[in-house]
């Protein structure tokens, strides 16, 4: 779904998740201020994550999709953006927080924490880039009742659908809250990083089953264990509760001096 300017096309898809860029970057800023963070981090960071991120989440869509090889790396006829996946961009946009950390030397949960309100509210609008898409819904239903079902004709499915991507947005938008108070009331880096880590972890969990075009990590076996995204899913709850653990016992690094103006 879209519409021409001119001679190009305008997806909805690629406008839902160009606003989400935007509204994290303006996020990232004030928070910025809020900390006395130096201001340009947020835009010296947007330059080595987002590259990384569309990389691997082309990558990692690539990898365990049994319709794509990697010959079909740069091919994006298909639908436009489709065939990117989050858990891949949240990978490739970490090792850009690495880089970044390795520059300045500084605490990555400092940078992970400052990442994370705007990571979690960016994927909660998104996920409406899906409905745009008419991808990552449910299970067949037999009642229409928008928005806990949407109606999907895609040429692959025909006739209202559970609206999972609706379900994971208003998740992640709540979520958002709850990582937003953490990161301005810790009195220690690194619990917001955790609370993102918990909360879009158990969401994930809950929502993945509901799929019907989830990634599989053996192609042709559905079980919900051996889909991708729930497995990582459950990687990184156990990662949020051990970073919980290290933090409380002092272990975490909280040196933000080159961090700051």
């Amino acid at each position: 779904m879209g519409f021409y300017l001119g001679d190009l096309w305008i997806g909805f898809y690629g406008i839902m998740i160009a606003s989400a860029l935007l509204v994290g970057l303006l996020l990232c800023g004030l928070l910025c201020r809020k900390k006395g963070f130096d201001g340009n981090i947020p835009y010296v960071l947007v330059l080595i994550i987002v590259p990384l991120a569309v990389l691997s989440a082309r990558l990692y869509y690539i990898i365990f999709s049994d319709q794509l090889t990697m010959a079909d790396f740069f091919d994006f006829s298909h639908g436009g953006f489709r065939g990117l996946a989050i858990y891949g961009g949240i990978i490739g946009g970490f090792l850009g927080v690495i880089i970044y950390k390795l520059i300045k030397k500084c605490s990555l949960v400092a940078l992970t924490d400052l990442i994370a309100p705007a990571l979690i509210l960016g994927q909660s609008i998104g996920r409406w880039g899906n409905f745009f898409n008419q991808e990552a819904y449910g299970r067949a239903v037999n009642f229409n009742c928008f928005p806990f079902t949407v109606f999907i004709d895609n040429g692959i499915d025909y006739g209202p659908h559970l609206a999972t991507f609706f379900y994971e947005s208003i998740l992640n938008l709540i979520g958002f809250a709850v990582v937003l108070t953490v990161f301005l009331k810790q009195k220690k880096y690194g619990f917001a990083t955790a609370t993102y880590l918990l909360w879009y972890g158990v969401v994930r969990m809950i929502v993945e089953p509901l799929r019907t075009d989830s990634l599989l990590i053996v192609p042709g076996n559905d079980f919900v264990f051996n889909r991708i995204s729930f497995v990582i899913s459950i990687a990184i709850v156990v990662l949020g509760v051990v970073l919980l653990y290290q933090n409380k016992k002092g272990k975490i690094s909280q040196n933000v001096q080159n961090l700051c103006k």
